[in-house]
């Protein structure tokens, strides 16, 4: 990053004013008088890396961009392979993107053929380097070929007389110290490149001391731009740069150097574990990609050009104070600590992203600790001697059109509430298939669901099932085809029925003491009920050790 001087020495564009191009964005890093710096990436994500980290430019390494591939950094990949990868790139960020253009693929004709399809994609630049085709990478081997001078300079002329915008920046970097030259062939070098229409000259070494590259430096005497990468003389303090009049550094090759060992680490534990608990807390969460793709646009495009929805709602069913041990003592088990969020948060934060936005929570025991900003809180006062129903009955006037009920202590993947919204039936509840223990008998269950058809594990069969009967707590009957995982979702004519069946229950005296299992048995005896069957991906939080799997649960 650049020191506090150099950013006020080199403000950003005031963009108000005018949109700066990416190629006036990086002719103007490249000319600025203060150092600047280009940070390596090698695909679209790591592209939209460099740009979150605060950097103004992108390095499109040719080695990371091969390694990303499985290939070798010789142009085993080919131009038109590059340019898929840098035609990504572009379109994942906004920075300008100088990319290693290795010795332009070629002779002259290819420069110039290569240089025009960098504009097309608004690829801002390219840095070619005075070797034969195929090039080896500058850090394999001893006393490398060089290009002749004259056929090098067609290549940069070929390239400047082929671009399509004013400010492409064509970089001419110098391998003669690298190859084993003298610093008199060098400076030879750079200045016929620099005669030949290039815009810098990147100066290239592989010693551990920049000694060569501040002679370098003090004898080109700033007649244009001087780029360097120092990933072997990394030692080399940035102030001496900066002292030394480089235009530009480079740092070329660090973040795929870095997802390698990262990537081997975590894919040598899970071997061994066989297993993902040791590693689900120190990777980046499945979230934070979907950040990075952005989803959040994606939704927002929905939003503008699908026809509208009327947005779901839910009701949180969050009155009872469950038991936790201590943790219970002064709030319900719905506000309980999972890895920085309570439960309720986790449980709302996934309604929301399915683009439930609507929530109202009914609440009980300890209300005043059940508290989130943006959700309705409903209280049920009468917590300790009523059931759920009575809960569901406070919200009554909250089952207006489609509405999602949900227990406040379930966990659950995003998928199995979108595959219920995304259900035409009117009344879907999301059921989990049971199996056997290995004793053969049948584990104790919350809610057991009896269906009409069991599961089949094929999910090629869309033959659906319906809801029978469903009863509360105990051990679950031979006749079970499941678990209700408490989550259900009914259409704006489901929600109708549910409303009156809750007054029938009002009528008939059973409101205050049901269960949401007798409710959906009493509708599902007058309306179809739809089972949609999942195995896993959901957690009901009862006891301490459901609790120490919720933190592993993202």
């Amino acid at each position: 990053m650049r020191s506090d001087l150099d950013q006020l020495a080199s403000p950003r564009p005031d963009l108000s004013r005018r949109k700066e191009s990416r190629f006036a964005a990086l002719r103007r890093e490249i000319t600025s008088p203060t150092l600047s710096f280009l940070m390596e990436a090698h695909d679209g994500l790591s592209a939209k890396i460099v740009e979150e980290a605060g950097f103004r430019g992108v390095w499109a390494s040719g080695l990371t961009t091969s390694a990303a591939l499985g290939l070798r950094d010789s142009n085993e990949a080919s131009w038109t392979q590059v340019l898929d990868v840098l035609e990504y790139m572009a379109d994942a960020t906004t920075l300008p993107i100088l990319v290693d253009g290795d010795t332009g693929h070629g002779n002259f004709n290819n420069v110039r053929r290569f240089v025009r399809k960098l504009c097309e994609r608004g690829i801002a630049g390219v840095c070619i380097e005075d070797k034969l085709f195929p090039k080896t990478n500058s850090f394999i081997g001893e006393a490398q070929p060089l290009a002749d001078i004259d056929e090098f300079c067609g290549r940069i002329k070929a390239g400047k007389d082929s671009q399509t915008d004013d400010d492409f920046v064509l970089v001419a970097r110098v391998e003669a110290l690298i190859s084993g030259h003298s610093m008199e062939e060098a400076l030879h070098r750079a200045e016929r490149y620099h005669a030949a229409g290039a815009d810098a000259i990147l100066i290239h070494s592989k010693k551990a001391k920049a000694d060569e590259i501040f002679t370098f430096a003090e004898r080109w005497g700033n007649r244009c731009p001087l780029v360097i990468v120092p990933t072997m003389y990394y030692a080399t303090p940035t102030d001496l740069f900066r002292q030394a009049g480089i235009s530009t550094i480079i740092w070329a090759n660090h973040l795929l150097r870095a997802s390698i060992t990262a990537m081997r680490e975590t894919a040598a534990r899970i071997h061994e574990d066989e297993s993902l608990m040791r590693v689900e807390g120190s990777v980046a969460s499945v979230k934070d990609i979907f950040r990075l793709a952005g989803n959040a646009e994606l939704e927002d495009a929905e939003k503008r050009y699908l026809p509208a929805r009327a947005a779901a709602g839910a009701v949180v069913l969050a009155a009872s104070g469950g038991e936790l041990g201590g943790l219970t003592a002064d709030q319900p088990k719905c506000m309980v600590d999972v890895r920085g969020q309570s439960l309720m948060q986790r449980l709302v934060g996934t309604l929301r992203e399915s683009g439930v936005r609507d929530v109202s929570v009914v609440r009980g025991y300890r209300k005043e600790a059940v508290v989130m900003s943006g959700v309705q809180m409903i209280d049920n006062d009468r917590y300790a001697e009523t059931g759920e129903t009575w809960s569901l009955a406070q919200a009554r006037e909250a089952l207006q059109g489609e509405t999602v009920i949900a227990y406040g202590d379930v966990l659950f993947r995003r998928y199995i509430l979108d595959s219920l919204l995304s259900s035409s039936a009117d009344i879907v509840v999301a059921v989990d298939a049971l199996d056997k223990t290995q004793d053969g008998t049948r584990p104790n269950k919350r809610d057991g669901v009896v269906a009409d058809k069991r599961f089949s594990g094929d999910y090629l069969d869309d033959a659906p099932a319906h809801l029978v009967s469903m009863t509360h707590g105990g051990s679950a009957s031979e006749e079970s085809c499941g678990e209700w995982i408490g989550l259900a979702r009914f259409s704006a004519r489901g929600a109708q029925w549910l409303g009156e069946e809750l007054d029938a229950m009002a009528a008939e005296g059973l409101l205050e003491g049901g269960d949401m299992p007798l409710l959906l048995t009493r509708l599902a005896a007058k309306h179809p009920v739809r089972v949609k069957y999942f195995t896993g991906h959901w957690l009901d939080v009862d006891t301490l050790t459901d609790l120490a799997e919720a933190r592993n649960f993202t």
